[in-house]
């Protein structure tokens, strides 16, 4: 009975080069498998072949063109809107005809560009797909899609850097500063920075330095917000004199971080924040946003 609903043939899309490829990694905890998706870059040709199969022996297919897509979309999650598409380029593949056992072609997508970065999120996709779409007269069209991951490298070197410099102060008991030397940082970066206690009357029992990721959507003048903390490091523990300076060394590389997104219809952006505890279970912090980029360095 399963078969009577099976598409008239089979699409296979292969593309170039595929298995020397680096790939983006996803987890998907429903399914229990690790999704691997080849990664493209802003300028880079996206070419491979199309494998088509006529399901049953001397059968054939009658459709009215075959073609393929490059899409680039934002697809917000528990909405019924659409996709919003940024990016669409479509080839011809084969003109209205038959289709006879298997047909192979190739297709070529040369040094297109790609605007954004892949973005996978709570309630928001940046997606890149292939689709091939095979035109049928009064029926359904049979569709294949492939998903591509897409990486925007910036260059950063001609950036001026602006230092950050923050207080958390509370009258009579706490007056800290603390400085980061500048307001950008590469996915690799170091971040280099002091804290400096002018007053110091609480007990604390340690200090931590954060980089929050928030991701921020709007759909409809409904915004919704969301927040990751893939870095969390230590830098103090038992309580500090007045007088006292305490230096960051914090290592950005090995951590899963995102470069800064800033679309009308969404945003992610990062975060450093400094929290201190005191003995009392009491939670102080201060926070200042930084630009996070993907340099080839």
């Amino acid at each position: 009975m399963n078969s009577f609903f099976k598409p008239s043939l089979d699409i296979d899309i292969n593309l170039d080069n595929e298995d020397n490829r680096l790939c983006h990694e996803i987890i998907n905890n429903k399914k229990g498998i690790v999704e691997k998706i080849p990664i493209y870059e802003d300028g880079e040709s996206i070419s491979g072949t199309i494998t088509l199969r006529v399901r049953g022996e001397g059968k054939k297919v009658e459709h009215q063109g075959i073609t393929i897509s490059l899409i680039g979309g934002i697809d917000i999650k528990d909405t019924t809107a659409s996709s919003n598409t940024f990016l669409q380029l479509t080839a011809d593949l084969f003109t209205p005809g038959d289709l006879l056992n298997t047909q192979t072609t190739h297709f070529n997508f040369k040094n297109c560009q790609k605007q954004y970065n892949s973005y996978k999120g709570s309630n928001v996709d940046l997606n890149y797909y292939l689709k091939v779409k095979v035109n049928l007269l009064n029926k359904t069209p049979i569709t294949k899609y492939k998903k591509i991951w897409v990486n925007i490298y910036d260059e950063i070197t001609k950036l001026k850097p602006k230092p950050i410099k923050l207080d958390i102060g509370i009258e009579n008991c706490l007056h800290i500063e603390f400085e980061f030397g500048k307001n950008f940082y590469s996915l690799n970066d170091l971040i280099l920075g002091r804290i400096y206690f002018l007053l110091n009357r609480l007990k604390i029992k340690k200090m931590e330095l954060c980089l929050i990721t928030r991701e921020s959507v709007n759909n409809s003048g409904k915004s919704k917000v969301s927040e990751s903390v893939p870095v969390s490091y230590e830098i103090m523990d038992g309580s500090p004199v007045k007088g006292e300076t305490i230096p960051i060394r914090l290592f950005l590389s090995g951590y899963n971080l995102i470069p800064t997104i800033d679309l009308g219809s969404f945003s992610v952006k990062s975060y450093l924040s400094l929290v201190i505890y005191d003995e009392d279970g009491r939670r102080y912090f201060k926070q200042a946003e930084i630009d996070m980029y993907r340099t080839r360095d």
